[in-house]
């Protein structure tokens, strides 16, 4: 989904996730240091591990969503194609079966 003016493609998309991703794992780590009345900054090396996971977290959770789209995509492909092969099977089908109606009316 595309929004006038503004241009989607893989970096933006990638930049945003690992954005994302460094802020939710950073977040988590504040939030349970919170919890437990910790200074926020209690162990640095924590935030940065929260970060890396979070980044990896949201760039896989992009990757998925993407496979997901294309799976989807060709998987309404199928049944379109399914749909549009029994339709048209059974229009000739019953388009032959009429013709042949009509030949027994004529010859009797």
């Amino acid at each position: 989904m595309v929004t006038e003016g503004v241009k989607s493609g893989p970096f933006v998309v990638g930049f945003f996730a690992t954005v994302i991703g460094a802020l939710l794992g950073l977040g988590t780590q504040m939030y349970s240091n919170a919890l437990r009345k910790l200074p926020y900054m209690r162990h640095p090396w924590e935030h940065a591990v929260g970060m890396g996971l979070g980044v990896v977290f949201v760039n896989q959770l992009v990757k998925w969503d993407a496979q997901l789209e294309q799976d989807l995509d060709k998987m309404l492909q199928k049944a379109k194609e399914a749909n549009e092969r029994r339709y048209f099977v059974e229009l000739f089908i019953l388009s032959q079966n009429l013709l042949i109606g009509i030949a027994v009316l004529v010859i009797h």
